[in-house]
Formats: C-alpha cells, sequence, structure tokens
C-alpha cells in the first residue's frame, strides 16, 4: 500500500508489519524518514517536519539522512551514484516528478524521477508483503556519460547503540557460515570481485542490538546479482548506520551510456521483522516463493545425479543401469552428469561443444531419456555454457571469444577459459546450441554450472570494455530466460563448484540451486543452516553420497544421517547405486518414500530452527496447517550426557499433536521429549518426527 502526503513530497509504502517513508525537502533533498514497524502518513508527515541539523564545516547535515546519497555537493559518505562527462564528474540533480505504476495491484511501484543535465535518475519502490523492493534506472539523453558506480539503493538504520552485523562467509566446499559481530565505526566491506556471486560471501547483510532466534528487531538486505558486487556496511561518525549496495566490485566503471540509452540496477531488496532471525528468515523465504522462485508451489522432485557414481567414465548402457536402480528406490528425475558431449573424457576437452559423444551416445541423447521416462522419472542433463576448453572444435573456431587481453597469458582454471557473453555473437551461439540440444530429447531438467572465475576480463577491440562485467551477467540472465520461454517445460538448477552463484537474481529464474559440492552430512548442516538465513529449503539442493566421503573428508556416516541431513531441503542422491546393497537400497527406498511425504511441509513449510549446529543435537521444524515435522541430528554424545529437549514452535499452544513416531500427544507450546524418545544414541544419528493436529 502506498500513501502520499498533500503536497506529494512524503511518500509511505506499508506492508502487513512494516512501513517505509522518504521526504523530499524544498531545497530537492530527498531524505530518508522511517523503517520499522507500521507508521501512519501522520506519523511519516510529522517525521518530515523536523528540519536537519546544524553541521559543522567539516561535516554534512545530509550524511547518514540521504535516501540515496550521490557524489558531489555537501556530502562525504560513500556515494551510491558516481558518473563523469568529458566536463565533469558527480551529480547536481533536481526532483523532476514522482509516478505510481500498476496502482493498487501488487506490483504497485513509486518510481521518484529526478535529472542532471541530460541524466535522468529514477529511484523504484515496491513493497511486497514486508520486503522493499529497491532499484535505479539511469536513462541519458545528452552528451555521453560513464556510470563509474550505480547501486542499487541506500538503506538507513534507527539510531540506536550497540549494531551487530550477521552475514554469510565461506569458501569452496565450506560456504554460508554464519557469523555475527559488533558493528565498529568506518565500514565493513563485502562482495566478490570474480565475475559471479562467489563462494566467499552470499550478498546478504543483517543488522540487530538484541535479536534472538524468535524475538526482536532484525533488519535484513539481500542484493538481486549473479556478478561481481559490493555490500559496505558503514557506522558512521555521528553512530547512523547506512547500507549501500549494487553490481560491481569497485568503481572503475560499469558502462557507458550513449544519447538513447539506459542502465538498470539490479533489485536490493530489504526486511524488516519483530520476530528475530528466525521470523526475518521466514518472511525472507515467503517472499522468495511468492514473488522470485519460478513456479514456487511446485515441489521439486527427488533426483539421481551421475557424477559421483561415474565421474567422466560415462556410457549409455551404464546410465541405464544407475536409472534403473534409481528407479527401484523412488527417484523421480534422473540425471546425466559432465562427460555426454563432444571429446569430455575428462576436464581437459569438450566444452563449449554441446553435441552427444557418438562414441557413448551413437543415437544421441533420445533414446536414454525415453528409457528414463519409461521407468517413470523425468530427465535431466549437466552444461556448462559459460565456459571452453582450449582443447575443443568451438575454440578452434573463435579464440577470440574468450575474455582475454591483448598481449597476455590467458589464464586457465580446470584446464577452462571463460566466454565473453557479453559478445553476440556468443549468445547467439549459445542459443542455438542449447535450444537445439533441448529440442532433440524429452528433456526436463537442466543443471547449469559455472566451475571458475574471471581473471584475464579483456575484450580487445570494444570501446569500452569494463561492461564486460554486466553486460555477461545479463546475457546469461537473457538466455535462461529466452530458454525457458522455448521450453517451459525445463527446469533448471544453478550450480557453481557449489554454492557460487546463488542469489536472488538467478533464483528468479531457476528453480533450485547446488548448495555446496560438500555433500558430507555433518559438514552440510552448518552449509544448510546458514543458507537458511535467507533462502527457502524450496531451493536447497541436498544429496545423500556414499560413505566413506571420498570427495572430501573421508568421514564415514550412516545412511540414515546422510537422508536425514539432505532431506532438509530438496533431495537428491548421489551415490553410486550399482555398489549398494540390497539392503541398503530398501533403506533408501523407505527414506525417499518418507521425504515424499513431508516434502510439502519442507519445500512449502515455515521453517524454525529449534537448535543450530555446532553442539551434540541440531534440529530443525517446518509447519505447514495443521502439520509439522521435526528432523533432528545428534551430532556427538558424551557417555551419560542427555540429549537436550527441544521446545516446538510455530504450532498453536493450545491445541494438542500426535506425534506418528512415538505415538504420543504433545501439547503445541511444551517440550518434545528428549533422548531415547527422539530414537537418538550415539554419534552421528539422526530423526525424523512427524506431528499432527489432533
Amino acid at each position: 500500500m502506498l500513501d502520499i502526503a498533500g503536497d506529494g513530497r512524503t511518500w509511505l509504502l506499508s506492508g502487513p508489519r512494516s512501513g517505509y517513508a522518504v521526504h523530499l525537502t524544498d531545497d530537492d533533498e530527498l531524505l530518508h524518514l522511517h523503517w520499522g514497524p507500521r507508521i501512519a502518513l501522520a506519523d511519516a508527515e510529522a517525521l518530515a517536519a523536523r528540519p536537519l541539523p546544524d553541521a559543522w564545516p567539516f561535516e554534512s547535515a545530509l550524511d547518514g539522512r540521504e535516501e540515496f546519497p550521490v557524489e558531489g555537493g555537501p556530502r562525504f559518505v560513500r556515494p551510491a551514484l558516481s558518473v563523469r562527462t568529458e566536463e565533469r564528474r558527480g551529480t547536481e540533480w533536481a526532483f523532476e516528478t514522482y509516478e505510481i505504476a500498476h496502482p493498487g495491484s501488487a506490483d504497485e511501484e513509486l518510481r521518484l524521477r529526478f535529472r542532471d543535465a541530460g541524466l535522468t535518475i529514477t529511484l523504484h519502490y515496491r513493497m511486497r508483503d514486508d520486503v522493499v523492493e529497491r532499484w535505479v534506472t539511469l536513462r541519458n539523453e545528452g552528451p555521453a556519460v560513464e556510470l563509474l558506480r550505480a547501486d542499487s539503493a541506500t538503506w538507513t538504520l534507527p539510531e540506536r547503540d550497540g549494531w551487530r552485523l550477521s552475514h554469510l562467509h565461506g569458501r569452496w566446499a565450506a560456504e554460508s557460515r554464519l557469523t555475527t559481530a559488533p558493528l565498529t565505526y568506518g565500514e565493513q566491506v563485502i562482495g566478490s570481485r570474480r565475475g559471479h556471486t562467489g563462494h566467499q560471501h552470499l550478498p546478504w547483510v543483517a543488522l540487530d542490538t538484541d535479536a534472538t532466534e524468535e524475538r526482536g528487531e532484525v533488519y535484513g538486505c539481500a542484493l538481486g546479482w549473479s556478478g561481481s558486487w559490493r555490500i559496505a556496511v558503514a557506522l558512521l561518525p555521528d553512530a547512523r548506520v547506512q547500507i549501500t549496495g549494487g553490481a560491481g566490485h569497485d568503481d572503475s566503471g560499469l558502462t557507458r551510456l550513449a544519447a538513447g540509452e539506459s542502465f538498470t540496477t539490479p533489485v536490493f531488496a530489504g526486511l524488516w521483522s519483530d520476530e528475530g532471525f528466525g521470523g526475518a528468515s521466514r518472511a525472507w523465504h515467503a517472499y522468495q516463493r511468492a514473488h522470485v522462485v519460478p513456479d514456487a508451489d511446485r515441489d521439486r522432485p527427488v533426483l539421481f545425479n551421475s557424477w559421483e557414481a561415474t565421474g567422466f567414465d560415462i556410457s549409455e548402457d551404464g546410465q541405464r543401469a544407475l536409472a534403473r536402480r534409481a528407479a527401484e528406490i523412488g527417484v523421480e528425475l534422473f540425471v546425466v552428469d559432465d562427460g555426454w558431449f563432444g571429446a569430455r573424457t575428462s576436464d581437459r576437452a569438450g566444452l563449449g561443444d554441446w553435441t552427444p559423444n557418438p562414441d557413448r551416445f551413437p543415437a544421441g541423447l533420445k533414446p536414454l531419456a525415453e528409457e528414463v521416462h519409461a521407468l517413470g522419472m523425468q530427465f535431466g542433463i549437466w552444461v556448462e555454457p559459460e565456459m571452453v576448453n582450449p582443447d575443443s572444435e568451438l575454440y578452434r573456431a573463435h579464440p577470440d571469444w574468450v575474455q582475454h587481453q591483448t598481449g597476455r597469458k590467458r589464464t586457465e582454471f580446470r584446464n577452462q577459459l571463460v566466454l565473453n557473453l557479453a559478445r553476440e555473437d556468443v549468445q547467439e551461439y549459445l542459443w542455438e546450441q542449447l535450444h537445439t540440444l533441448l529440442s532433440s530429447a524429452p528433456i526436463d531438467y537442466v543443471k547449469w554450472d559455472f566451475n571458475r572465475c574471471f581473471t584475464d576480463a579483456g575484450w580487445p577491440g570494444e570501446p569500452y570494455p569494463q561492461r564486460l562485467w554486466t553486460d555477461h551477467v545479463r546475457a546469461v540472465y537473457a538466455l535462461l530466460d529466452r530458454l525457458r520461454a522455448a521450453h517451459p517445460g525445463v527446469a533448471f538448477e544453478s550450480c557453481s563448484g557449489g554454492g557460487g552463484r546463488i542469489d536472488l537474481g538467478v533464483l528468479s529464474r531457476t528453480d533450485q540451486v547446488w548448495t555446496s559440492d560438500n555433500t558430507d552430512p555433518l559438514d552440510r548442516l552448518a552449509i544448510q543452516h546458514g543458507f537458511s538465513q535467507i533462502h527457502p529449503a524450496r531451493v536447497m539442493a541436498a544429496w545423500v553420497t556414499d560413505s566413506p566421503n571420498t570427495q572430501l573428508n573421508g568421514r564415514v556416516s550412516s545412511l540414515r544421517f546422510r537422508f536425514v541431513s539432505a532431506m532438509a531441503g530438496v533431495l537428491g542422491i548421489g551415490g553410486d547405486l550399482t555398489r549398494w546393497s540390497d539392503e541398503e537400497l530398501a533403506e533408501a527406498r523407505d527414506w525417499v518414500d518418507l521425504y515424499k511425504e513431508i516434502r510439502p511441509l519442507v519445500q512449502r513449510g515455515d521453517l524454525y530452527r529449534l537448535r543450530p549446529p555446532g553442539g551434540g543435537l541440531s534440529a530443525v521444524q517446518y509447519v505447514l496447517g495443521e502439520e509439522a515435522v521435526v528432523l533432528a541430528w545428534l551430532q556427538a554424545q558424551h557417555h551419560g550426557e542427555p540429549v537436550p529437549a527441544l521446545r516446538l514452535r510455530g504450532l498453536d499452544p493450545t491445541a494438542s499433536y500426535e506425534c506418528r513416531e512415538t505415538g504420543e500427544v504433545h501439547r503445541g507450546g511444551v517440550l518434545l521429549h528428549h533422548g531415547v524418545r527422539l530414537g537418538l544414541r550415539g554419534d552421528l544419528d539422526a530423526t525424523v518426527l512427524r506431528l499432527r493436529r489432533i
């Protein structure tokens, strides 16, 4: 809902529980007024009536109060907008007008338009539930303008003491590790300078002063961008806090706008919650299921992926054998991973040649796909379209199509180079290859990988090569959009060596993401805990693989522990089923059947993190309607030490719930029995408990 003051200079956006207000002064300075609990328009007008404080010569009254600080004029904070022309640098804008797009609908949008000479700057606002979406459009109608930096938004927090900053850090195979620390004076900057979202940080931050898991105010911000990015959190000298973020890792230039050209930043979304970190997470999850993730009301199928079973040693007969075993245990989607195309018998060759290997698949993929369908499963494949091996037909024909610097060595990681998708000829080649591939066989699913970072992001002959960093990402988005439109029945998964490309931008075009290459079930608990701070289980792919874990750490774990760990998200299986015993296959079938029963709760329910990983017992609970399911893991236990009790959440405290596993009846707000009643004994044990209101 949008309310506007009578003078047309104060605007208030309201969600079910929160409000967001801005005000334009008589001097055309756009000030932030409020972000937090719902307020009335009269309250916003009262805030707008307060004058700016006087400032000393070495300070600015605008700093920490402006809604979107630009470079230039009486301000010293980090600018959200920095532009340069042949004559000058910086912005001196004047307000032109405001517009309301899609009035009265769920997509109602406030647009505030400013102008500086030939450059029009439009700030966009949209309240979806309690999430405020913000982005900026810049259009040039004059001489060429260079956009050195164009952030999506600056968020201003209320004046308080003792702010704490939470964010997700990590590395390959150890992504999404939650860390919280006091916010100190100065700036803390997170981001990626790697050309993709990165394993090192997810583009999300949360700030609080005294919040717990279920109580207290939390302010969160998440950027929808799948390339290099930056979020800066600043505690200013007067103790005000601002958060600025957008595409690009520095201020060296995003693009150059000629007359008639425009640039739109990605969405930088903000959320306020007074229900602690758990409430904030549930609000983020609901927002993504309702407004971001395609077809989120459809539950994702149980998949099998061939990678850990076969590696590059793929054959049609071998895949058929795996498919039969997968179907026997209840798998719904069978995925052929790397090695089906070109001369791809190792990671040294074949990338870029997206046609089936004639020795391995003499008649193409169609016969295998049809057999998989006959077994009652969907069929999927792995691709890595943005990459090329030097040993490939594509590279031999077009060595100029990769990112490179003239006269410099072309850096290889995993024996591959990065294609320059900012080039239109590369875009068209990939469209033709992938469209032809998806038309050649009944393919239902594509795992889209990205296994290396940018290093030599050059574009010889291009007048403004810096635009490669953003244009590459926009080309990936456009290619995904085009493929989805042409093949509406095909689902896509975003993968980047695990969790290297996870953000709201790619999630608006894919059905799920590969959370991490680390499939160890114990390590996954911490990764999944961090992931759940911002993203829902509906998109969190998790696999059951072999024990010992030969990919990373050699840890031995029970099939029970592996399944319950993976059942907290979108269940997949990646072990070598031809080596599993009859007893293991039978047990796996039981777990798959159980997952299918609880899948609606896990993928569409509200998440409650009952106990975080890191101690002896950790547990999560999902609630949907009158049902709940608890997944609990005992990581370690000393002799004689009782398993801690769990308190159920999200249930009606006046109602009774029956646990199907124990037959016991529990009140909605009381302790769930612990120890033996949870069915947990010893190290690396796990259980699933289903509850229904009676």
